[in-house]
């Protein structure tokens, strides 16, 4: 589809070009015009509006591609909130029915999956309204907020120890988007914590700190963690897109974003909130 407009659109400049520079040479070798003004003003508004033409059978179609993506985002999207909450339902029902450590163990994965299918429901449905900048910013226990993410964590990462010391902070934010930083940076510090599984989580003074004791970085590898799909540990799991989202929230939010690391002895993250 894409490809065909693109020809199109190019053989449609070459002939506008090739008749714009026709008529050029027309007035100039056949008429003798003596006042080249008046042609020039008139071949500026045709070329303005061949380029109007041109961006308008450019962006269209697109425009119109990119609506109906996005409606059918919607509506996969609200289609996937009945099931979810479904299994939600029937598993708490069905663990109370259960008997046996064993079954209650499967019981309780299968619930901590649904829980993971609902956060990347919570995700997708996020990133619809940013998209449509339908953003809402709300007051924020963050103390109480790292408390939940961490006891989501927990569910999955059931070898690490997460230590907190957290003083109350309000703030104003957007819960979701600032939960996702959240769970972004803590799963990176579990991702590298290595065989010392200890994260330390701090908050005071306007800064949330997350600490690892992980393999750490050095000055170039810090150099490049912001770049999307860059990943120091190519045999880690994931994409490599985490911290070019933090950055961009952060940026965004006007959250201060520091790191410290060393080699061997593991990283920090720090996100300063300024004061209103």
């Amino acid at each position: 589809m894409f490809r065909n407009l693109g020809i199109a659109v190019f053989l449609f400049y070459v002939l506008s070009v090739t008749a714009l520079l026709g008529v050029l040479y027309y007035f100039v070798v056949f008429v003798q015009l003596q006042n080249l003004l008046p042609l020039f003003a008139i071949l500026l508004t045709l070329t303005l509006f061949g380029g109007f033409v041109i961006a308008k059978l450019s962006i269209d179609p697109l425009a119109e591609y990119i609506k109906n993506l996005q409606n059918l985002s919607t509506e996969t999207l609200h289609e996937l909130n009945l099931p979810i909450s479904t299994i939600k339902t029937n598993i708490g029902m069905l663990k109370n029915a259960l008997a046996s450590e064993k079954e209650q163990k499967r019981a309780q994965r299968i619930e901590s999956a649904c829980e993971m299918l609902q956060q990347r429901y919570n995700e997708l449905d996020y990133m619809i309204k940013l998209q449509s900048a339908n953003i809402t910013h709300e007051t924020i226990a963050l103390d109480e907020l790292v408390q939940n993410r961490v006891a989501f964590l927990k569910q999955i990462y059931q070898h690490i120890t997460f230590s907190l010391e957290l003083a109350p902070l309000q703030i104003q934010s957007d819960r979701v988007g600032l939960s996702k930083v959240i769970d972004n940076l803590l799963d990176n510090a579990v991702k590298y914590s290595l065989n010392i599984h200890k994260i330390d989580i701090t908050l005071h003074d306007q800064s949330l700190a997350i600490k690892d004791y992980g393999c750490g970085m050095d000055e170039v590898e810090l150099l490049k963690i912001f770049d999307r799909y860059y990943q120091s540990n190519q045999n880690m799991r994931g994409f490599g897109i985490g911290l070019s989202m933090v950055k961009r929230f952060c940026d965004t939010n006007n959250i201060l974003l520091g790191f410290k690391s060393k080699v061997g002895d593991g990283t920090t993250v720090t996100l300063t909130f300024k004061e209103k």
